[in-house]
């Protein structure tokens, strides 16, 4: 009879677990509040967008646009999720940095490229030897230029480079003040746009597509919060898949954030050569990281003694691949 009377208790403990879990994990969520670095045009536009921002913890965005001031923001504590490229997870991990990579966002390199004045005669990377060319520092502008500058046998010392905002740069390139600028993201199409630049060369071919998305490691051993940043990065790839399916609509929200004309902003959408998707980050990520910090190693613009693998975190693994 003892036996009988322990069983059910086994099943009744059981069975009020499995019903409380869920509300109990709801509580825990509720609790949690995630500080995210957002771009302008992208998770605070594509969530709500794509019907995913319906959360059940509390989300603050803050507006970056850089890569580099994101991990910087996440370094002092100030921001828990955010995302960048490899270049300024380079750039952090050189620096010692605490970050923790938690999942690879996979996307496009087709919106990375050197511009130049419509009206310049250059028509190659070769003919801006001696000229002023602007990039942004720490961020895939700053590798691709590198790398560009190789392909004809050039460093940056056969340059006059110019470390700049995105901000100024588009002032410098309206203003003419820059021969050329490697620069990302909508900023080409603004430019394009208004008729102040054509490209010059793009990166789709220099850059491996892997972006990171990086995490607050203070945070890390909480419970809810790995719980609640999973939730976040899974909805992130849901809004994408869903926008990607329907470029239009996904032109139409973006295009009044960003102040470029729709149709311009469709027309990047369509030359897109990869689909947004987040994932688990997988080892081929961390190899592909430690190629870009090598080849800036090899210019001196960072120490040679770089390890990649210090800066990723499988908090999350768990959680994203469910």
């Amino acid at each position: 009879m003892s036996g009988i009377v322990s069983r059910r208790r086994v099943i009744a403990t059981a069975t009020a677990a499995a019903l409380t879990t869920p509300r109990a994990r709801s509580a825990d969520l509720a609790e949690v509040t995630l500080r995210i670095a957002t771009f302008r045009g992208q998770d605070s536009t594509i969530l709500p967008a794509a019907g995913q921002a319906d959360f059940p913890y509390r989300v603050v965005y803050s507006e970056f646009n850089s890569g580099n001031l994101i991990a910087q923001a996440i370094n002092a504590d100030a921001i828990d999720l955010g995302g960048w490229s490899e270049i300024p997870m380079v750039f952090a991990a050189a620096a010692h940095a605490n970050i923790a990579v938690v999942a690879t966002l996979d996307g496009p390199t087709t919106d990375q490229a050197v511009l130049v004045g419509t009206q310049a005669p250059f028509r190659s990377i070769a003919d801006l030897r001696g000229k002023r060319v602007g990039y942004v520092r720490a961020t895939t502008a700053h590798y691709f230029l590198i790398r560009m500058l190789a392909q004809h046998d050039m460093s940056f010392h056969d340059i006059e480079p110019v470390p700049l905002t995105i901000s100024a740069g588009l002032t410098a390139m309206v203003a003419s003040s820059i021969d050329a600028w490697a620069t990302y993201g909508y900023a080409i199409q603004t430019l394009k746009a208004n008729g102040t630049a054509r490209t010059l060369q793009n990166a789709a071919d220099i850059l491996s597509g892997h972006y990171f998305i990086g995490a607050n490691p203070r945070r890390l051993d909480n419970p809810a919060f790995k719980d609640a940043a999973a939730d976040y990065i899974r909805r992130v790839g849901r809004a994408y898949a869903i926008l990607s399916a329907d470029k239009p609509r996904w032109a139409k929200v973006v295009a009044p954030v960003i102040q470029v004309p729709e149709p311009v902003v469709l027309d990047y959408l369509n030359g897109q050569n990869h689909n947004y998707a987040t994932r688990a980050w997988v080892d081929a990520d961390i190899r592909t990281a430690q190629q870009v910090a090598d080849t800036f190693a090899s210019t001196g613009v960072l120490p040679p003694d770089i390890r990649i693998a210090s800066v990723f975190s499988d908090a999350l693994s768990g959680r994203l691949r469910r």
